[in-house]
């Protein structure tokens, strides 16, 4: 019985060891040389300190930055995903007509539908050209800037879709933000 049972314990620490840790440290390897920004979670820096990540969407409520879209999960990486209710549902409905209520008040524009609804993870960091744009004069106003000044430079900040084939354009609401903050600083308050 010992003859069977030790090739099979020996192939079974073997494989774990090269499934389990070899092959996993070889993939990371790999990818901090290849690909280092993005293995490490594609942060993003300012003044050196790390305030979030190309990939992951965070909350702005102050006017003067865009606002991304709504998240089902408060915009935690952790608990991500998607409020699973189905586009009959009552409170899916009520809390649409509320976010577009409230996105009609703040930018005195129509809604679009990513303003209005939350993406499958709820952590998409970009939102439609058209739903930037529509924020632009209240972010103008309260960075005291002209308007159209605001709508060229965000405008510029659109990325196209992938070889002209795949996806949207799109804009990345933090990238934005952050050029806004250099293009357009906010007032100093009170100064």
């Amino acid at each position: 019985m010992l003859t069977h049972l030790r090739p099979a314990i020996t192939l079974t620490l073997g494989f774990t060891l090269l499934t389990g840790l070899a092959y996993p440290f070889a993939i990371t390897g790999a990818a901090h040389v290849l690909f280092p920004a993005e293995a490490i979670g594609s942060l993003i820096e300012k003044d050196g300190v790390v305030i979030g990540s190309a990939l992951i969407a965070q909350s702005f409520v102050r006017a003067g930055y865009l606002h991304p879209r709504p998240s089902a999960s408060n915009y935690g990486a952790t608990p991500s995903g998607a409020s699973n209710l189905g586009p009959t549902n009552a409170a899916l409905i009520a809390s649409v007509a509320e976010r577009r209520a409230a996105y009609t008040a703040e930018n005195n524009a129509d809604a679009p539908i990513d303003a209005v609804t939350a993406s499958a993870s709820g952590l998409d960091p970009d939102i439609s050209p058209e739903n930037a744009l529509a924020q632009a004069t209240r972010i103008a106003s309260t960075r005291g800037a002209d308007p159209a000044a605001v709508q060229a430079f965000i405008a510029k900040q659109t990325k196209t879709s992938l070889l002209g084939l795949y996806g949207e354009p799109t804009i990345h609401v933090l990238q934005t933000n952050l050029a806004l903050d250099a293009a357009f600083p906010m007032p100093l308050v009170g100064g």
